[in-house]
Formats: structure tokens, sequence, C-alpha cells
């Protein structure tokens, strides 16, 4: 690694500078001086912190390490009510974020990530430690992602994706949160995997997204291949409600199929009692002591065009029992749609632009309110 190399040459060079000094200047403490910089030189020499020649994986001692991440820019803008940084359909309806027209930009979804592999007498430790910028209140201030650590081929510990949540087929949007109607949340878990041929069977204890004293248990079973996927998922604990303990379940059906060159069709399902915290548009996990039940859906298809362009297409519906509460307004319906194409153009330079419909109601007048917005982005990713 050039930088590596650059310090050992400049701390070297600093060590001899020191060491041809006036006489006079070699007091006791320029002596320890030297000492330290000479057996620093040594270290770094010896292999301490050995390059690889790729400044974004390198390795220190037994432990290799890669950084990754992106700048993201984003620039949007919302034609009939603010939503936000991102495109947060609960805001839509309400009156204090009416507009006749408001342009916004944000990089808040810049990340740096840090992965790590160790061999040890137990086997494999991997480690992942991710940030991203969207703190709380639309601060550009770090905010954890993932925090993990892996044991073996089995184990995490730490801070990842509920495995509730059907990332695979988590449909691909310029916007961050992506349509409603799908689970959405990063949790502290133990997680257990095992892959057998193309099945994989995953099972967690996790801290619940909603109001809590108690864990959620969750299993999950999914196959894979080339053209296709199938999984499915559950979830059971209980949320609070006031001086009530209800019960909190859930099952995501999800899958894809790939049916030509390019193409790509999947869908997820979910269905379950007081589930809203884990979705896409937070509903309350229950009402007045009673589970809100919640039915999601999400539908994408996209398609490759040669080597630099895709498109796509992402839809998403969310249906409660119970309202609730956005301000003056409360819903129990939310809907969106997300077109969107992405160019290539360089392996780690991308262009987007996206067009974004949004649609809720408002459970007490029975009245549906919709708001659209245009957001473009370029991401540089590393």
């Amino acid at each position: 690694m050039k930088q590596h190399r650059t310090a050992m040459s400049s701390l070297a060079i600093l060590a001899s500078t020191l060491a041809s000094a006036p006489l006079w200047a070699q007091d006791a403490q320029t002596q320890a001086e030297l000492d330290a910089l000479r057996a620093r030189v040594e270290a770094l020499e010896a292999g301490g912190a050995r390059p690889s020649g790729d400044l974004t994986n390198f390795q220190i001692g037994q432990t290799n390490i890669d950084i990754y991440g992106y700048v993201k820019a984003d620039f949007f803008y919302d034609f009939d009510f603010n939503q936000g940084d991102t495109a947060f359909v609960n805001n839509i309806g309400e009156p204090a974020n009416a507009t006749d027209g408001n342009f916004g930009a944000t990089l808040r979804q810049s990340r740096l990530g840090f992965r790590t592999t160790t061999q040890t007498d137990i086997g494999e430790l991997r480690g992942q430690l991710e940030l991203d910028l969207f703190a709380s209140g639309g601060a550009a201030e770090l905010r954890l992602r993932h925090a993990n650590i892996g044991i073996g081929e089995h184990w995490i510990i730490g801070q990842d994706w509920t495995n509730f949540m059907p990332l695979a087929q988590y449909p691909t949007t310029v916007e961050f949160n992506g349509p409603v109607g799908i689970a959405f949340a990063r949790v502290p878990q133990i997680r257990y995997t095992n892959t057998f041929g193309q099945t994989t069977f995953s099972a967690s204890i996790e801290e619940n997204t909603a109001d809590s004293d108690d864990p959620v248990f969750t299993a999950a079973l999914s196959y894979d291949t080339d053209r296709y996927s199938a999984r499915v998922a559950g979830l059971i604990g209980t949320v609070n409600s006031g001086e009530t303990d209800v019960d909190q379940t859930g099952i995501t059906l999800s899958g894809s199929i790939r049916p030509w060159q390019g193409g790509l069709f999947q869908a997820t399902y979910v269905t379950g009692e007081a589930l809203g915290p884990l979705l896409i548009g937070l509903g309350d996990a229950a009402v007045g002591g009673v589970a809100n039940d919640v039915d999601g859906y999400t539908l994408e298809f996209r398609q490759d065009i040669g080597d630099k362009w895709n498109v796509g297409i992402a839809y998403g519906r969310e249906e409660y029992d119970l309202p609730t509460s956005t301000g003056t307004l409360s819903f129990t319906e939310l809907e969106t749609i997300h077109v969107n194409a992405f160019y290539n153009v360089t392996d780690n330079l991308t262009l987007s632009a996206e067009y974004i419909r949004g649609e809720r109601n408002d459970a007490t007048t029975g009245a549906t309110f919709d708001g659209d917005r245009i957001q473009a982005a370029i991401q540089l990713n590393f």
C-alpha cells in the first residue's frame, strides 16, 4: 500500500535526521524519541501491518480488513407534500406538509463500512461495522447500521437485518426506503444459519422494534437457484399496549423468477398482527390494547438493457385494521409506486432517476391523499 510505504519512509528519514543531529541535541528525551522511532520503523518493516496492494483491503496481523461503502448525492422535488429526505408516504395529506413545490438535496445516505476475517482455532471469525449519515431529525450525523460478529459458518451475533425480512427479494429503488408493504429493520440478534445444497434454514432471537419486554423469535427457510428463489419466514413475540401485552405474529412469503435474459419478477406478501413497526409504513403495533392486523404486498419488475442500463417498476401496499395517527390525520391504507432507471457510467459510478407516487387515506373522514416526487442521484462506490 503506497500510503503505508510512505509512512515507513517518512519515519526512517526522521529517525536518520535525529541520529545525525548535533551532539548537544542528543539529550535523554531526544534519545528516547529516537529509540521509539527506530522501534516503530522496525515493527513496520517486520510486517506488523502489511499492504496488500489494495487501499481498501489490507491485513493487520492475522486479520484481513475490507473497507467498503459509497458516496451518494440525492436531489429531489416534491410536488404536493414535503416528504423529507426519504419518500415517506405517511407525510402525504398532513396540512403542515402541503407545498406548491419543494426542492431538496441530501448526501445522508452515504455510508462507510468495515469487514474483517480472522482465522482462529475455533474457525473463521468475522466482524462488520457499518455507518451512514441518517441520524434522526434530519441531521447528517453518524448512525449505526450494522455491528456484528460472525463465528464459523453458522452464527451471527450483533445488529443485522431482521431474519423476518426478505432481503433477497427487496425491490431496488433510488430513494432510501423503497415501497411500502415489506419488512425493513436492522436489530440486535443472535442468528443461526445452515445451508443444505440450495436450501437455507435460519432462526434468530431478536430485539423487538416495537415497545416490548420480550424478545422476538423468527425462523426462515429459503430455496435459491440461478433462475428462481422462494422464501418463507415466521415471527412470534409480544408488544406492550398500555398495561396490556398483546401477541405479535407474522408470516412473510417471497419469491423471484428470471424468465429471460436480464429480466426479473419478484413479489412479497406479509401478514400478521402487531407488525406495523417492522414495515416501511410504520403502522401502530396495537391500538387501545388490541393488536393491529396488517397485510402488505410488493411487486417488482426489472429489466437490463445492454451492459449499462437497468430499468424497473415497483408497487407496494399496506392495509391495517386499526388507524395510525400522523398528526391531524390517521391512516389504514398506504400505497406507493416507484419507476426508475439506472445507468452505470463505470463499474463504480452510477447515475439514476426515479418517479415516485404515494397515496394514503384518512381513516376518520374516508378522504384519500396523494403526492408525487421525482428524484435523481449519483453514487460512487468503493
